[in-house]
């Protein structure tokens, strides 16, 4: 990864309203503190990670960094922002404070992070903030707030995409579902970047160069009522504009009658006569779009109307050198509906000679999650894309990933926080952090080591502990050593990495998500993956824990 050149400007955040307002009062209640204690210019030291991977997973792709970047890039509060918190502080708050906020800015501010969309593990920090401690506590909820569902929404796709299989396409349908309009946005980039293939929605693919997918609804269908509302039934064939159809119209019903009364294969199937109106209204679209006609056909019936309406359109838009993009199965049974119009399409392409008809793409959609996924899977379909909405931009089956950011040193002295829950104890200390991988390339261990340790080597055994579990420790002897974190944000005329575009941080994310051992992978009872301290950073953890603890007295 390139490093940015110094004094490259960075745009603000994509959302205007994450500003430093955008933030929890107690961040300026304890600002002031520190400056009425004279404390504020303190360097300090925090750490952003998770205690727990979502869904039951034994994962998590990390997102949100770039959005994190460009708000310190242009970090400052503006005269009326600082008017509003005067007012909301306490009137005993003296002045000068508000002219120290007029100054605030993130020259002074140092970031360190793993690089976004890469697999994370619990405890290991995903970014690490130093600087004066005023400033850095002001960073705190907009940190956790771009981060925590960005994570989360990636999380939730790529784990979507990991049951669909590398082999199908994904569509973010979400937009309608999604918490308001930033969640809209941030569901369809964090989608892309966890492995969806496009989404519907329009802004996102404006903003983000997302690819765009979508055709028409049940809606479109329903509206026509008869052939008769076509009022321009021509169409120029697609090869050459000067030779044009009159009536495409009447080609449908001709290749409508061909399919089914003709004495072949499909003698019987669709008995009876289709729709009407839902012929008109995938006439229609295919006039208005004959290089991208994708038709919804469960409005009415899939198999006696949907199916054969859609191939005569199909066959006709074929005459005219045209290729029908598809169909999209919004109800019903997925499994079999998908299987028996890929039989369907199978016989049309042998028996009227039309190469690649049987491969016509099958979109399906209909309020999809990872169980009807999985369960799809198992009962065998013929699906080639599926459009999920609901459960992957509202991550309705967890709703938050539970970032945290915690105090570990200041003034280069380390700090832990402690609790009766041994999940919630912090790990302290400014650290560096390291991947150790393999002898078949999948990662075995992340361990994190003081800032000063030696880093581990290639095919040098070293022991790895678990922080907290004495018992629990391992030698690993590393096939290669990755360091995770990197510096982002050195002032604004330091030399740091780069922002890479969405594409590449995508890229990157389904690269990492492949070279995973599978068992860490898999949806149900996943093997958990190893996070581990050095042993000389187990034993300052400890030493540092028992001399904050109080020592209780028995009565």
């Amino acid at each position: 990864m390139a490093a940015m050149s110094k004094g490259q400007v960075l745009a603000g955040p994509t959302n205007p309203m994450v500003t430093p307002l955008l933030t929890d009062l107690y961040q300026f209640t304890m600002a002031y503190a520190y400056w009425k204690a004279g404390k504020h210019k303190e360097r300090a030291v925090f750490d952003l990670y998770f205690r727990k991977n979502p869904f039951g997973g034994e994962y998590t792709v990390f997102a949100g960094l770039e959005e994190c970047i460009k708000f310190i890039a242009n970090f400052k509060l503006a005269d009326d922002e600082i008017d509003f918190v005067r007012q909301s502080l306490s009137s005993s708050c003296e002045e000068g404070f508000y002219k120290y906020l007029s100054g605030v800015d993130c020259s002074e501010v140092e970031v360190y992070a793993i690089q976004e969309g890469s697999v994370v593990f619990p405890k290991v920090p995903l970014v690490r903030v130093e600087g004066p401690i005023a400033v850095v506590q002001l960073l705190e909820t907009p940190f956790l707030n771009l981060i925590n569902y960005a994570s989360l929404v990636a999380t939730n796709a790529a784990r979507h995409r990991f049951v669909a299989g590398e082999s199908k396409m994904l569509l973010e349908f979400g937009l309608r579902r999604a918490q308001g309009p930033d969640g809209g946005i941030g569901a369809s980039r964090y989608c892309y970047m966890g492995g969806f293939h496009a989404t519907s929605n329009v802004a996102a693919g404006k903003i983000f160069g997302i690819p765009l997918r979508g055709t028409h609804s049940h809606a479109f269908v329903s509206s026509f009522m008869s052939p008769d509302e076509i009022i321009d039934r021509s169409l120029h064939h697609s090869s050459d504009k000067r030779t044009t159809c009159e009536d495409f119209v009447s080609l449908v019903q001709t290749w409508l009658s061909k399919i089914q009364w003709s004495n072949n294969s499909l003698n019987g199937t669709f008995g009876g006569e289709t729709n009407h109106s839902e012929l008109a209204a995938f006439t229609s679209y295919a006039l208005a779009f004959p290089d991208n006609f994708l038709a919804l056909v469960d409005t009415y019936d899939v198999m006696r109307s949907g199916i054969p309406n859609f191939c005569a359109v199909a066959l006709a838009l074929n005459d005219l050198g045209y290729k029908a993009a598809g169909i999209r199965l919004d109800s019903g049974d997925l499994a079999y509906l998908s299987s028996q119009a890929r039989k369907i399409f199978l016989i049309i392409e042998k028996e009227f000679g039309v190469p690649g008809f049987g491969k016509t793409v099958i979109t399906a959609s209909n309020d999809l999650n990872e169980e009807t996924l999985d369960a799809l899977n198992k009962q065998g379909h013929e699906v080639d894309a599926f459009g999920i909405g609901t459960h992957v931009v509202t991550c309705y089956a967890q709703a938050a990933l539970g970032c945290v950011f915690k105090l570990v040193e200041i003034n280069n002295q380390p700090r832990i926080k402690l609790s009766e829950d041994v999940t919630k104890v912090s790990i302290p200390c400014k650290k560096r952090s390291y991947r150790l991988f393999g002898k078949e390339g999948y990662p075995l261990v992340d361990i994190m080591t003081g800032e000063n340790e030696p880093p581990p080597k290639v095919g040098e055994r070293i022991l790895c502990r678990h922080p907290f579990n004495e018992s629990k420790r391992a030698y690993v002897v590393p096939q290669r050593v990755e360091e995770l974190m990197k510096c982002f944000w050195h002032g604004p005329g330091g030399v740091r990495e780069d922002l890479p575009p969405l594409k590449d941080i995508r890229e990157r994310c389904i690269r990492q998500l492949g070279k995973m051992r599978p068992d860490h992978m898999r949806r149900l009872n996943p093997t958990p993956y190893k996070v581990s301290v050095s042993a000389k950073l187990y034993d300052f953890i400890h030493f540092l824990w028992l001399n904050e603890a109080p020592v209780g007295e028995l009565q």
